[in-house]
């Protein structure tokens, strides 16, 4: 059974990413659906997969990332426009049987993201 999870690391601060606000976005045809907003734990995860079974489908994916909102929350002092703000991470799946983890290392200047297992 395939699924798609996530989870987010400050790497600037050395902890989780919590609290932050994720979008999970789906291609069809020519414009993006919302399929579910969830907000990361304590632990910088969600509490369940972000989709799994049949309801994680072959295609193309975007989750959006609100950082922006985060670095406030932990009343970073930076400069308006945030250098970063919104983070989105576009990426395919070819085989919806197989787990994708996608995780965000993210600090106010920099992030980055792998497949994850």
């Amino acid at each position: 059974m395939g699924k798609l999870t996530t989870h987010i690391l400050d790497t600037a601060a050395g902890i989780p990413g919590k609290n932050i606000q994720i979008d999970l976005y789906i291609l069809k045809e020519d414009s993006w659906e919302l399929l579910k907003t969830v907000t990361s734990n304590e632990d910088g995860r969600c509490d369940g997969p972000l989709l799994e079974g049949t309801d994680l489908v072959c295609g193309q994916y975007e989750l959006v990332f609100h950082a922006g909102q985060y670095f406030d929350a932990c009343d970073q002092d930076l400069p308006e426009p945030k250098f970063l703000d919104e983070i989105v991470i576009r990426f395919g799946v070819p085989d919806a049987t197989e787990h994708y983890h996608v995780p965000l290392l993210v600090s106010p200047y920099s992030y980055s993201t792998y497949r994850g297992s």
